[in-house]
């Protein structure tokens, strides 16, 4: 049995500002995954800047920030809504949901493809890859803040949390830093290396996290206020989880067989129909004189 080390919440002050451990892995989780996606856009066929990072990066901020939010109070404490309708934009206040958040990214996702011109696959298998990144980051927050452990358990690195009263508990923060970050993470950069067609790599996100989320949560802690919602054993993340893993099927089987093109053939063949379409010159006879 091990005992949760002794964290404070707030990692240093800064005269009267108070610079907290949560919102360190936030900012630490943009940068890695703008890292990843700066390097993944250069690779495509039409590269994306530096500039076209940063931009994108804004646009899934705030998705993340308000879809979290949003999703947090419809998932999880809908009755909210009726008492005080503003709580749905109070994205200040604690309470975030990742499948929330998720949605948020994706309309952010759509919106800048619209905006800047570009394919909405072809973003979002450039956002996929650094979102486990932000993912890794967040769930060491969530342990550092001693939040969202795990179920009681009497394995020999059961962890006392102090929020949690005495009894061991799974770190399962632990297990989905490991899980949702480290190992999505290998999987989705290592397969984003080589030339895919668009969609595939959005949906093996989709359909790893949503079999990485619906295992971790046999070991984590229902909500308090959700406890189990279905057949006495399925969690609200469990239930959440299950529509990622039909989505990243379907989806990956449509990129795969029916709809997309390599991005790199894509742009070869989009070329050859150009030179294709450029009708030869003709010469003028000349008129005699």
């Amino acid at each position: 049995m091990l005992t949760y080390p002794d964290i404070h919440p707030i990692a240093f002050t800064l005269g009267p500002f108070s610079i907290r451990w949560y919102g360190i892995m936030y900012v630490l989780g943009f940068l890695g995954a703008a890292c990843v996606a700066v390097y993944l856009g250069k690779r495509k066929p039409r590269p994306f800047s530096v500039n076209d990072v940063a931009d994108l990066l804004f646009y899934c901020a705030i998705g993340v920030i308000f879809g979290g939010t949003i999703g947090y109070v419809l998932f999880y404490e809908p009755g909210r809504i009726l008492t005080d309708p503003l709580v749905l934009f109070r994205f200040w206040e604690p309470g975030r949901s990742f499948h929330g958040g998720l949605i948020g990214v994706i309309l952010a996702v759509f919106i800048y493809a619209r905006v800047h011109q570009r394919r909405f696959l072809e973003i979002g298998d450039l956002v996929a890859p650094g979102i486990p990144v932000g993912l890794a980051t967040g769930r060491l927050g969530n342990f550092l803040n001693g939040e969202l452990w795990g179920r009681v358990t009497d394995v020999p690195w059961g962890m006392v949390f102090p929020q949690a009263g005495t009894l061991p508990r799974h770190p399962s923060q632990l297990y989905e830093f490991f899980l949702e970050g480290i190992l999505l993470f290998i999987l989705l950069f290592t397969y984003s290396l080589k030339p895919r067609k668009e969609g595939e790599i959005s949906a093996l996100f989709l359909f790893f996290y949503g079999i990485f989320r619906f295992i971790i949560e046999f070991f984590r802690e229902p909500d308090i206020n959700q406890g189990f919602v279905a057949w006495g054993w399925l969690t609200k993340g469990q239930l959440l989880s299950i529509p990622m893993v039909v989505a990243g099927l379907i989806l990956f089987y449509y990129a795969k067989k029916k709809t997309f093109q390599p991005q790199h053939a894509r742009s070869t063949q989009s070329k050859i129909q150009k030179i294709q379409k450029i009708k030869p010159v003709q010469k003028a006879e000349r008129v005699p004189r």
